[in-house]
């Protein structure tokens, strides 16, 4: 069992082109339960952030929220993120998958949230709203 925390707020996943430079608003007065992580490659940036924090360049998809694995996660730890995932697919719930060094966040679309929070639930997990 998984203790599954709801940040509070709608996310946004976002593509900007590579090369993009960010405004240093992004990170300025963030929220202790805000989250913004960027993955960049050849092809482009993707960035998560809060929808309120969406760059006006970015190519976005709204209206998702984050569940984060309560935390700290020892990376040795394997089949964490699968834990939340798998009742998720059986569910039918689209999730964006991400980690950071300390956890594992999946994304679920806003509309989908009770939808997504009762299969984790299902699975025997802790969602705390």
């Amino acid at each position: 069992m998984l203790d599954v925390a709801l940040l509070p707020g709608e996310y946004a996943v976002c593509r900007l082109p590579a090369g993009s430079s960010f405004s240093p608003t992004l990170w300025v007065g963030l929220g202790d339960h805000d989250l913004v992580t960027v993955s960049w490659s050849v092809d482009g940036i993707s960035l998560i952030c809060p929808a309120r924090r969406v760059p006006e360049q970015a190519v976005v998809e709204t209206d998702w929220r984050c569940l984060r694995i309560v935390g700290p996660l020892d990376l040795a730890v394997t089949g964490t993120l699968a834990a939340l995932v798998d009742p998720l697919a059986r569910a039918r719930v689209n999730v964006v998958a991400f980690s950071t060094y300390d956890t594992d966040h999946v994304l679920v679309p806003a509309v989908r949230l009770v939808e997504a929070t009762a299969a984790l639930e299902r699975a025997g997990h802790r969602v705390r709203k």
